[in-house]
């Protein structure tokens, strides 16, 4: 466990915002060859392999992030100052998702020298996680045999996430005609877009997921007009798209076209909602571990992962971003005992 607070003190010690990882990625490689364990870097993604890894046998992933976000102008501490008591260890990234990525690497390392898996395992630190970025897991995933199933490491107050909500930002943009507002010329875009405002704010999605509920879209930035005696010739919103597991992109897209005036473009199709099908081995493992199953509202590496994946592990995801952040100690033990579990039950089912 001391090694563990270790490192959780250099991930905090050491800034690492989205795009920004190389110096930490160099420690942790510095740390990987402490340990006389191969690794391999892409970017600022490294990843390393159990000592008796077997191309015949099929690989389970581990995965968490080593970026963190900007620190909030809250905080009332050094974000870069590691501090530590009984009962806590605080800093930027203690909680998102320092917490989970010890705890991975600790149970990496108990899982390192066996020779006898059933699965090879494979440890996975990601860059640009904050941001979706294209150089973070994405990125790394092409140089690992595909997994059948990754383990993210996230804040989930150690309950397992089967399922993740998925990511579609659209820009609308509806056209009109620019004219003087006193004689009332033109064709005004902001009045067109009103049904289509109308239609967003009523339209509900019809297909409920027992875990992740419905498909929620919202209106969250509109821009229309240039001068107060201008009737506006344009008017380009945005829709947030939080999706279900039972709807792609592409079919929300095609619903979209249809009944919007707009001319719409997907700013990405790449955050795709997940969930694992009801009949997979791991929720049985879940019931023998007594571990509560839910769906999850927030995104992370799973979303551009095109395999079976869960999400798990210590902190609190409410302690995200947030000022003054911190994880419990006790979090990180569990954390490191309960990943232990989970990994074996999987490799031995």
């Amino acid at each position: 466990m001391e090694q563990a607070f270790d490192l959780l003190k250099l991930l905090i010690e050491t800034p690492s915002f989205s795009k920004e990882e190389a110096i930490l990625a160099d420690q942790l490689v510095v740390f990987f060859n402490s340990k006389s364990i191969p690794c391999q870097r892409k970017f600022n993604n490294i990843w390393a392999f159990n000592k008796g890894f077997d191309s015949t046998k099929k690989t389970i992933l581990l995965n968490s992030h080593i970026d963190t976000v900007k620190p909030c102008s809250g905080y009332t501490t050094n974000p870069f100052e590691y501090f530590e008591n009984e009962e806590i260890i605080r800093g930027l990234g203690s909680n998102d998702a320092g917490g989970c990525v010890v705890s991975l690497i600790g149970t990496f390392l108990n899982f390192y020298d066996a020779n006898d898996l059933k699965y090879n395992i494979c440890l996975l630190l990601s860059a640009e996680e904050e941001i979706s970025g294209k150089n973070g897991v994405e990125e790394a995933l092409k140089y690992i045999p595909q997994p059948i199933l990754g383990i993210v490491g996230e804040p989930t107050s150690l309950e397992l996430a089967v399922a993740e909500k998925g990511l579609l930002v659209v820009d609308c943009q509806v056209k009109g005609m620019s004219g003087h507002a006193a004689r009332e010329e033109g064709e005004n875009a902001f009045y067109k877009s009103l049904n289509d405002f109308n239609w967003i704010k009523n339209y509900k999605f019809d297909r409920v997921s027992e875990l992740l509920e419905e498909t929620k879209m919202t209106c969250t930035i509109v821009n229309c007009g240039t001068a107060h005696n201008v009737t506006p010739d344009v008017c380009n919103y945005t829709l947030d798209i939080r999706t279900n597991e039972l709807y792609t992109h592409e079919e929300i897209i095609q619903i979209l076209n249809k009944h919007l005036i707009a001319d719409i473009q997907p700013r990405s199709t790449r955050l795709q909602s997940s969930g694992l099908p009801k009949n997979h081995p791991i929720f049985q493992i879940s019931e023998k571990m007594g571990l509560k199953n839910y769906g999850s509202p927030t995104l992370s590496d799973q979303a551009l992962m095109n395999f079976p994946t869960i999400k798990f592990g210590p902190g609190d995801s409410k302690r995200s971003h947030t000022a003054d952040e911190f994880i419990y100690k006790q979090q990180i033990v569990d954390g490191i005992v309960k990943y232990k579990q989970l990994l074996q039950l999987i490799v031995e089912s």
